[in-house]
């Protein structure tokens, strides 16, 4: 698994075109033939996580120390892509695994590590992500969810919103005030576990895309959890909140790459089997031009988001800017470039008989979690280089 952290800022070594090879043989084979019907039964995608973790591709990120394969971030950005080519909701289960496990690998204790960082390389557990709440979304740092020490414990209660594989992830990384007067310099994170009693879930929200991957409400009702669950310091919860996105927001970028591969891929295939006045459609300038306009876009985006995986593996002063310029500009691209592949195959692209309604319908949520992208635009404009 790649792992080398001194890879050129933007070309990917042998070991990750290896890598890329590996994880498309697989996604094609094991993953694309059940994407329609997650995606129809808005069910969890079961069939990828066995494939995935059979193949020690479900939480690539995780160190070897620590029984995990290790991977760089343009490793970790490689698998997404190339699962969510073929099925964005698949995708999801290397991209959370990161996202909710990374504040751990950046702040936790060695004994934290060790004791959640293990299952989760396993395959045993999965790991999310509890920031957002009802009443704050962007503004994370206006949350009301509340931890209070009780001797070598802490109490929490409050509801955590948007949160994604809730219910199925064994383990989650919740940030909580510790101290109101604060504010952001008042939150801590916690790990807690799906079978703390107090932990509940609502039901699944019903979403335009990503259907096989579960949203749901987490709720915490006087959840008592060990004093040593903390991650980091108290009261460092937001900082390591934000630093986790630095990172993470790449790996969305990854994935709004791999839903536009996955539809021009697709239309470049159709134009040439279409035909029209006699002659495939593809052989039209207008359609010519569009697909052009498309592979360009595509490729802006994954040298931006490739460069920002190369910064977050070796830490850059800069990545702040990056990890939000390629999570926005990746993921504005994939919108353009599915609804161009939609518009390609017109009045078939148009129904759910052909993959690209669902890519579209997929491509919406990369602008929006994580920091939409009018927020990543305040974030790059606030870290100009």
């Amino acid at each position: 698994m790649a792992g080398n952290k001194d890879f050129d800022l933007y070309r990917p070594s042998e070991e990750h075109d290896e890598l890329r090879k590996v994880v498309r043989s697989l996604a094609e084979a094991k993953i694309a033939p059940f994407a329609a019907a997650v995606d129809e039964e808005g069910r969890f995608p079961q069939e990828a996580r066995d494939a995935l973790t059979a193949a020690d591709l479900h939480a690539v990120h995780v160190p070897e120390e620590f029984g995990g394969a290790g991977a760089d971030a343009l490793a970790t950005v490689i698998v997404i892509e190339e699962v969510a080519r073929v099925c964005a909701s698949s995708s999801l289960i290397p991209a959370v695994n990161k996202l909710g496990s990374l504040p751990v690998v950046l702040s936790g204790s060695e004994e934290l590590k060790k004791k959640y960082l293990g299952p989760l390389a396993k395959g045993d557990a999965m790991f999310s992500y509890c920031l957002s709440e009802p009443d704050a979304g962007s503004d994370a740092a206006g949350m009301k969810t509340r931890a209070v020490r009780d001797g070598d414990f802490w109490v929490l209660n409050g509801v955590k919103r948007w949160i994604t594989n809730a219910g199925v992830s064994e383990y989650y990384t919740v940030m909580a005030v510790t101290d109101p007067e604060k504010r952001s310099k008042g939150i801590s994170a916690f790990v807690v576990e799906k079978s703390d009693e107090g932990v509940s879930f609502g039901a699944p929200e019903k979403k335009l895309g990503i259907k096989g991957s579960p949203t749901r409400e987490v709720y915490l009702d006087n959840v008592r959890i060990p004093a040593d669950r903390m991650i980091g310091e108290e009261g460092t919860g937001f900082a390591t909140a934000m630093k986790t996105l630095d990172h993470t927001r790449i790996t969305i970028a990854a994935q709004a790459l791999g839903i536009a591969q996955g539809a021009l891929d697709y239309a470049k295939g159709y134009v040439q089997e279409r035909k029209q006045f006699g002659k495939p459609i593809g052989d039209f300038q207008g359609v010519q031009f569009m697909l052009a306009d498309m592979a360009m876009k595509l490729e802006a985006a994954r040298q931006l988001t490739y460069s920002a995986a190369a910064k977050s593996e070796r830490l850059d002063d800069d990545l702040t800017f990056h990890g939000a310029a390629a999570k926005c500009f990746a993921s504005d691209a994939a919108m353009e470039i599915t609804t161009d592949a939609v518009q390609l195959l017109g009045g078939y692209g148009y129904t759910r008989d052909y993959p690209l309604e669902r890519m579209m319908r997929d491509a919406k949520i990369t602008q929006i979690y994580e920091g939409t992208n009018q927020v990543q635009r305040i974030v790059m404009a606030r870290n100009l280089p």
